[in-house]
């Protein structure tokens, strides 16, 4: 009888892994292709990762803005099937490589849940950079007071994010670089913002993570970056860094007239749409 009633436990374990393959295969297939479409906007992108803003025609402008229009469609895609996934394999390993490759897209509240002791997957080594992650945006999380910073300005001049922070603005502190990519084409939109709403209210405080100083000097004014900007020009070893959790750039805290911080991660249509609601 004890031999009988242990076969049928395993004969149902060996039932529920083939089920549950079953049904992880439509989500994989899905991922699959998500990840293929990706690599072939990558491809286009490169093009014009290598050029100049400043050179770009209105015609490769226009391109550029569909490629990233297709990549931000994509990422909501898999980021909405990749919550799929967590909620309904929670208990086994199957959402692990998901979360990972998931987690930049992910707020600090969605990563949080995703990342459950009790989950699954939760000790998958894939998992490792999502914890920091995890850690990082915890440095910056909204609802929390920004912290201060002390560094020099263009002008060599020592100033304090807390001169322009908590001051009755709200005031965006955009982390960026002369030599990073995405930041640079994503600043034509900082600009739009700050010609949009500076007179409103808003004020912006450039954090550079750059080390040499003439790069980033040259940066600011090619890129008509009007507004007061800091550097210890130390690069990836900025203080910036360890004080709000920045592993990677663009990246940015919007912190409302108080001091504390309202939104993170603030890029293109976002931004605006989260500017023009405060400045209705």
């Amino acid at each position: 009888m004890k031999k009988i009633f242990l076969a049928a436990i395993l004969a149902a374990q060996v039932f529920t892994v083939s089920a549950q393959s079953q049904d992880t295969k439509p989500y994989e297939d899905k991922m699959n292709k998500i990840e293929a479409e990706f690599k072939t906007l990558e491809t286009s992108f490169k093009v014009f990762s290598k050029k100049d803003p400043a050179t770009l025609t209105d015609a490769e402008k226009h391109q550029i803005e569909e490629l990233m229009s297709k990549a931000d469609s994509l990422s909501s895609v898999q980021l909405e099937t990749t919550l799929e996934i967590i909620k309904k394999f929670k208990a086994t390993p199957f959402p692990a490589k998901y979360v990972a490759n998931a987690m930049y897209d992910m707020s600090y509240d969605q990563l949080k849940e995703a990342l459950d002791p009790t989950s699954g997957y939760y000790n998958d080594e894939v998992l490792k950079s999502a914890k920091a992650q995890l850690a990082s945006l915890e440095l910056r999380r909204p609802g929390i007071m920004f912290k201060d910073l002390t560094m020099n300005d263009m002008n060599d001049k020592q100033v304090k994010l807390s001169q322009w922070v908590g001051k009755g603005n709200y005031v965006l502190v955009d982390f960026w670089a002369s030599w990073c990519g995405p930041c640079r084409q994503e600043m034509p939109n900082v600009v739009e913002a700050y010609n949009k709403f500076h007179a409103k209210g808003l004020e912006i405080v450039g954090v550079s993570f750059d080390n040499k100083k003439l790069s980033w000097t040259a940066a600011v004014e090619k890129l008509g970056m009007k507004w007061p900007q800091m550097s210890d020009l130390k690069g990836w070893q900025s203080a910036a860094s360890a004080a709000y959790g920045i592993r990677s750039i663009p990246s940015n805290v919007l912190v409302d007239p108080q001091g504390k911080i309202v939104a993170v991660d603030l890029r293109g249509e976002d931004l605006q749409n989260t500017l023009a609601e405060i400045y209705k």
